[in-house]
Parts: C-alpha cells; structure tokens; sequence
C-alpha cells in the first residue's frame, strides 16, 4: 500500500533546461548575417542603421523565443533585460566612439613634432613673393596651460574651503550654509558663455573696452571650475567616517589641525581626482574664452597683456573662419582637436593614478 502510494506521488522538477553558454553570440552572428544578405538581395543595397535596429529586434525576439521554449519565461525575460541594457550601452557609447574616430582619423596627419612645437600663422617668402600658411599649435598649447592653469590656482582653494565651512563649520539650518549651498547649485547649471561675458565685462569696467587677456579668460573659468570643486569636495569629506573625527578631538588635537590632518588626508584621494576632474571640463572650453581672451596667431605667454590662443578657440577659429588656404585651416582645427583630446586623456589618467596614490589603503 506504502509502495504505490509513494510511487503514484507527483515529483517535483526543480531545475530546467539550459541553452548552451554560446547560444547568444551565435544567434546575434547569425541573425545579423541573414538580415545583412536579405537587405542586399532585396533592396539591392545596405542600410547600416536599418540592419543594426533589423538585427537588435529579430535577434531579441529569437533568444526570447528560443529560452521561453527551454529554460522558461524568466529566464526568457532576463535574456530579453539584459539584451535591451547591451543596446542601451551601444547607443550611448557610438556618439563617442564615432567622434574619437572622427578626429583621430582627421587629426592624425598633423600629429607630429613641428605642427605641436611650431607657431603658426602667415609666413612671406621673398622669393617667390608669395604668403604662406603654417600650420601650428604651440602657441595654442601655452596659451591652454597657462589660461587652465592661472584658474585652477584660484578655483581650488575656493572650492576647497567653501567645502570645508559647509561640512564641517556650519550647522545644517545655518542661513550662509543654506545661500552657498543655494549659489554653488545655480553656478552649477549656468552656461559657460554667461561666464566669458562677466569676465569680459568685468576687466571692461576696469581696464577699457580692449580688455582682452588669458587672465579674463583664466576668471571666467575660474567661475565654471568652482562648483564643481566644492560638491566633489564635499562629497568626498562626507565620506570619512566620524570616529576619525571623534578620536582625534578626544585626544585634544585642535579643530582645525584635525581637518587639515585627518579629514583632508583621507579625503586627498578623492579631492584631487575631482579637483582634476574639473581641470579637464573646463580645458575644452570655447564660447568663455573666445570672449574673453579672443585669439590670434602670434605666440603671447603673457596673461596679462593681449589676446591667447587656446587649442579649442583654434580649432573653432580654424573651421570657421579659414584662411587663404581653406585645406591647411581645416588640417589645423582637426590637429587642434586631437591634441586637445590627447590632453583631456592626459589629465584623466593623472586623476586615475593620484587616486591610486594617495588612497588610504594604498597609502
């Protein structure tokens, strides 16, 4: 009676079926392929975007299909998830894959010792009487460094200090704390070209209608580069935990020895990638320093006296408004482009091994 009773009892299957580990990237192959010989054979030409949108919903559709009929519905909706975050991730990186490409391809034949160490501009050569122009980027180069420079020296210990009194001098319902809080967020959203105009109007009122320099422009993105230092500081004091803090008071080291000490020891890690972090936002800058430091082709290091050529103003100036010779403008500004991206990269590695540097653990 015990023996038919268990054997006429339902078994309960816990596990399911299991599509093999190549299953997806053979089916997107072979998805892709099809559709690629359908389209040619139909339309008797290809469509890039319509095949890769073509090939993103069949292949959805046939592993859906295909893990619905042998693993079960959730698995099936967990292949479907993860293929619509890949295309999600596809989308956002090809606009940044298509311009890096872009301006490698273009810039790639100016990338060499005379076009970056060379000033450019119009050259006459009294034998043939003619007047030449010379592709180069130093003085662009210089101008960049110095311009960038010059604000990142005033933007830092501003931003640095007004992060400091937020988190650990004013009181959450301090009426300062809550207006710089206020002012640091509207300063966040406000476009960069309000920056170079109240650079430009402000040495305007004070030197003259001419008052074009690398420091008007170093001002404006001073402007820019402050509120991003103060939340990337704030956040990364919020971060040290309190019983630094609390053990360093209790053993009578003074309030402001135990910031500089302890908080913004363990924080340097973290404030340095965003203090260059900020550097590399504001060094692409065009519409400020346009406006407020002009451009020109002479080489001028002086930020004080004159217009500076930066390398994103050239690479506008140089699209834009081209010389006499239309090609080598174009060279230049595809050139500038490059090195101004090779300097981006530069400065976001420099974040990358300070923050490996002088992190606590590391450190």
């Amino acid at each position: 009676m015990s023996a038919a009773t268990s054997t006429s009892a339902p078994v309960t299957v816990l596990t399911s079926g299991r599509l093999p580990r190549y299953i997806e990237p053979v089916v997107l192959g072979v998805t892709a392929v099809v559709l690629a010989v359908v389209m040619l054979v139909v339309t008797q030409g290809f469509n890039w975007a319509l095949w890769l949108v073509l090939t993103a919903v069949v292949y959805m559709i046939a592993i859906g299909i295909g893990s619905s009929i042998v693993e079960g519905r959730r698995k099936a909706v967990d292949r479907i998830v993860r293929a619509l975050v890949t295309c999600a991730f596809v989308l956002a990186v090809a606009p940044l894959i298509s311009t890096l490409w872009t301006v490698v391809t273009q810039g790639m034949s100016m990338f060499n010792p005379s076009f970056i160490f060379g000033v450019g501009g119009n050259q006459f050569n009294p034998d043939t009487l003619e007047v030449a122009y010379t592709p180069g980027a130093w003085q662009a180069v210089v101008g960049t460094l110095i311009i960038t420079g010059i604000a990142a020296a005033m933007a830092v210990p501003i931003g640095i200090l007004a992060a400091v009194y937020l988190t650990e001098y004013a009181l959450p319902n301090n009426p300062l704390r809550r207006a710089i809080t206020f002012l640091v967020d509207v300063m966040t959203g406000i476009p960069s070209i309000v920056a170079g105009l109240f650079a430009f109007s402000l040495f305007a009122l004070l030197i003259g209608p001419k008052a074009f320099s690398g420091f008007s422009a170093s001002v404006a993105l001073a402007v820019l580069m402050i509120p991003i230092v103060v939340r990337s500081t704030e956040e990364m004091i919020r971060l040290v935990p309190a019983d630094l803090r609390e053990a360093s008071l209790a053993l009578g080291v003074p309030r402001s020895t135990t910031i500089i000490k302890v908080v913004l020891r363990t924080a340097l890690s973290g404030i340095v990638t965003g203090v260059v972090l900020a550097v590399a936002r504001v060094v692409g800058e065009t519409a400020p320093i346009f406006i407020a430091a002009s451009f020109t082709d002479n080489f001028n290091a002086n930020p004080f006296d004159g217009a500076m050529q930066t390398l994103p103003v050239m690479a506008y100036t140089s699209y834009s408004f081209p010389g006499t010779d239309i090609a080598a403008s174009q060279a230049q500004a595809w050139g500038a482009a490059l090195l101004l991206v090779v300097l981006v990269v530069i400065f976001n590695l420099i974040a990358r091994i300070v923050a490996m540097v002088f992190a606590p653990k590391t450190r």
